[in-house]
Order: C-alpha cells, then sequence, then structure tokens
C-alpha cells in the first residue's frame, strides 16, 4: 500500500486509513479487533477515532470506540501507528460528552478534559493528530449547503483554540493538530493565527469527499495545494450509496441506513439515488464493483493524503482494501468526470 506524508508534519501514513465509528455500535470489540488486525496486516497504519464515536452519537456508547480501540492498542508496537482522534465541537446538542460538559465550547478546560479521556481509553500516552472534529464557530456541516449569517454564535476566538492546543502540544499528549469540516476561510485563519502568534498550524483538514460530494476541489483544493494541507477524506461511499446496495429490491436490514435512516439525511437529496445507479453501472462496464471504484476514486486525488474507510463486517473491509490496488485508467476518469458534470454534487 502507498503512503503520504501529512501537510508539513513528520507523518507518514498509508493511503488508506481504517475509520472507526462503527465500534460500539453496529461492532462489538471482538469485531472491532478483527478489522484492526485485518487492516494493519494489509498495510494500514493510520486508524481515526473521536470522543463522541461511536455514531448516532448517544449517552450509552459515547466512548466505546475509543475504548476498543485502545484494548487493541495496548497489545501494539505503538511507534508504528498513526492514531487520529477529535474532540467534539459544540452546538450539536451532545449534553453527555464529558460527564455533562459536552455542549462547552474549544477551550482550554474542554480541550484538556476531552483528551484526557480519549487518552485513557486510548490507553495511550499521546495521540498523533488531534482535531477538532467540527468549528467552534458556525459554519453550515453535515448536510448543510448555504451559509447563514443569522446562524452565527459566539465563539472562542481561533487564538485561544491554538492556545489551548498548544498547551497539550507542549505536555506531549498531542504530536500534530488538524481541522475537520472545515472552510477555505477556516484553514486560512487558523493558519495566519498561527503564524502571527507562532502557534502550532494545523496540518491536515478531514473533510467528507466522495462520487456525490466533491465540493472539496472548489476553493477547498487550491488552500491544499498553496498551504500544503492534505485532506483526510471521510465517508468515501457516501454512506453506503455508492456501494449500490440501497437501490436493490432487499436492502439487508443490518445496513447503516436501514438501522439509523435519521442519520444519513445528508444524502437524503434528489439525485443522490440517479447518481448513485450511474456511478454504478459505470463500475460494471470496467469490471468493477461500485465499492472498489468510489474507494479508488478518493485514493486517485493529488490533495488526499489518506482515505478514510469504515466497514461493519470483514467481507466489505476486504473489499474496500482491495481499492489501493485499483488504478483508474484515463478514459474511466473523464467518465466519471462526465457524469459529475451531470450530476454535480447532489450530496453536498
Amino acid at each position: 500500500m502507498n503512503s503520504n506524508r501529512i501537510g508539513n508534519s513528520e507523518l507518514v501514513v498509508s493511503e488508506i486509513c481504517l475509520g472507526t465509528m462503527t465500534f460500539g455500535e453496529q461492532n462489538t470489540e471482538s469485531e472491532a479487533h478483527e478489522q484492526l488486525d485485518y487492516a494493519t496486516a494489509n498495510g494500514v497504519n493510520f486508524i481515526d477515532a473521536a470522543e463522541m464515536y461511536p455514531v448516532p452519537p448517544r449517552a450509552e456508547t459515547q466512548g466505546l470506540t475509543e475504548s476498543y480501540v485502545g484494548s487493541w492498542l495496548k497489545r501494539q508496537k505503538r511507534d508504528k501507528l498513526v492514531i487520529a482522534s477529535k474532540v467534539t465541537g459544540p452546538g450539536r446538542g451532545f449534553q453527555w460528552v464529558r460527564n455533562g460538559a459536552g455542549a462547552n465550547a474549544i477551550d482550554l478546560k474542554s480541550i484538556e478534559t476531552a483528551l484526557d479521556g480519549s487518552l485513557r481509553r486510548l490507553q495511550t500516552d499521546y495521540i498523533d493528530l488531534y482535531q477538532i472534529h467540527w468549528p467552534d464557530r458556525y459554519v453550515p456541516n453535515f448536510g448543510e449547503w448555504s451559509f447563514d449569517p443569522a446562524k452565527e454564535r459566539s465563539t472562542i476566538p481561533i487564538v485561544n483554540q491554538l492556545e489551548a492546543l498548544e498547551t497539550q502540544v507542549k505536555k506531549g499528549k498531542i504530536r500534530y493538530i488538524g481541522l475537520s469540516n472545515e472552510t477555505p476561510w477556516g484553514i486560512l485563519e487558523f493558519l495566519r493565527i498561527a503564524k502571527k502568534h507562532k502557534l502550532p498550524a494545523i496540518v491536515s483538514t478531514q473533510n467528507a469527499y466522495n462520487l456525490l460530494n466533491r465540493s472539496f476541489e472548489s476553493g477547498l483544493s487550491e488552500v491544499s495545494h498553496q498551504e500544503n494541507v492534505p485532506l483526510l477524506a471521510y465517508s468515501p461511499l457516501a454512506f453506503g450509496h455508492l456501494t449500490g446496495k440501497y437501490f436493490q429490491d432487499t436492502v439487508d436490514s443490518s445496513a447503516r441506513l436501514s438501522l439509523f435512516p435519521k442519520f444519513g439525511a445528508r444524502y437524503e437529496k434528489p439525485n443522490v439515488p440517479t447518481a448513485s445507479r450511474a456511478y454504478a453501472e459505470l463500475a460494471e462496464k470496467y469490471n468493477l464493483s461500485p465499492a472498489v471504484l468510489a474507494v479508488a476514486f478518493v485514493c486517485s486525488r493529488w490533495f488526499v493524503a489518506s482515505n478514510i474507510i469504515g466497514a461493519t463486517n470483514i467481507q466489505q473491509l476486504k473489499e474496500n482494501l482491495t481499492s489501493a490496488e485499483v488504478s483508474l485508467a484515463p478514459d474511466l476518469i473523464g467518465e466519471i468526470d462526465n457524469l459529475h458534470l451531470r450530476y454535480t454534487n447532489p450530496a453536498v
């Protein structure tokens, strides 16, 4: 498997990262360990988690994902792995995170409490890449597509957020910092303020990117290139829509959107089914499964440092990992782009 350096850091990661948000909800601890064992045996060295996982977020399960990763991690050679996690942002009503402090802003106390909790569950002394899960300030996210100034809220100044993260970097608990679900303005502002105040600079952003949502290519890709802040792409299969399973006659009752229909609201948009079917038919034309086409496409993008896949069973994981061995021909990329022009970002 190929590997890439994450921006201006020393972190070298596999082009495919194992996402873990199903651990503790759809996957048991033993299933989680089976996935981790298989992924790392097949070249994956990058594991991504978050304090609020698993999803959908619930008070009864919050933190289980990191705990399952931690019970596995304690048996591994820690320096051979890159572990990422995220601090929960404000404004989404997760009051149970941090024993009722989940609504807190991204400030010194919240970061310290969140980080210490993640380290305890992960059973490690440090996190390689610690990310702000979504901005402290208001931005349209998770299926919203239009900025509304009327929704702006009070926010912790970015300089104070960076100072809080710097405190933990100096303690050795964090190696590098990153953002998630960010905008071009947000990335540039974090970089500007870090440079001005000589604070740690962010090295990456983790945003949704897939065949149904290529919005990163407009604005964010230029920032990625000019500032060397690569994308850690999540949701490459668009919550399973790009596997083709949701337009079959019989949908697996264990599929994520069968179990949690409200969880996929960002994909309940008019052209998602039609576009998904078109990409599945294109995959068949080139003798690829729809999932392999979707994952391989994300891996092929120049701005992607790592592609975060998730699976609920080992068969799905095996299929997704084979994408690392697939090189998409120029003609196929051309046909993908033609479909993109017909169905432009139906799941933004």
